[in-house]
């Protein structure tokens, strides 16, 4: 049962910020908040131990700290900040936050720059009134980083401890 929680909480929630962000530019904190809820509550059902689990918790905070700057600045939105921190929690300190990280700045950028080209091609002006690629269309909104972060915590959950513990329980 918590092998189903695992393996349908955080794939949904990750497809959902990313839909959301492509939609309305927003991630809502709900998505966030039940990331770290249902971690708190599956990660000791299944086996880990307290000190590894205030790893995870420390290393959400750790990110919390980092895009909290980078919000305060200017440079990313509050709502990819906290889908970040919460997607941190899951990922733990090691490499699967590393590659998630990783991956999703390369998929930010890539997004990035297909979205400016499609800004500066007469194709926006025909597609732009579709609701999938009015945010894309629009040049006074930023970049939907919820998209990249969202296919990101996709593709690094299966190596995550807890994507792991989870595909390992069900083939038991």
């Amino acid at each position: 049962m918590v092998e189903a929680l695992v393996l349908v909480v955080f794939p949904f929630c990750m497809a959902y910020a990313a839909i959301s962000d492509m939609i309305t530019m927003t991630i809502a904190n709900r998505v966030s908040l039940l990331l770290v809820a249902v971690f708190v509550v599956a990660a000791p059902l299944a086996g880990m131990p307290m000190a590894t689990i205030g790893m995870h918790l420390l290393a959400g905070l750790l990110v919390l700290g980092v895009t909290f700057a980078l919000f305060a600045f200017g440079t990313m939105g509050g709502g990819d900040a906290k889908l970040l921190a919460a997607t941190a929690v899951w990922m733990g300190l090691g490499m699967s936050l590393a590659e998630y990280v990783v991956i999703g700045s390369i998929c930010g950028g890539v997004l990035t720059l297909l979205i400016i080209v499609y800004r500066n091609s007469p194709i926006s002006d025909v597609t732009g009134n579709f609701v999938l690629l009015r945010k894309f269309s629009d040049r006074r909104v930023g970049i939907p980083y919820g998209i990249a972060l969202g296919l990101a915590g996709l593709v690094v959950f299966p190596t995550s401890p807890m994507g792991v513990w989870a595909i390992e329980a069900l083939a038991r």
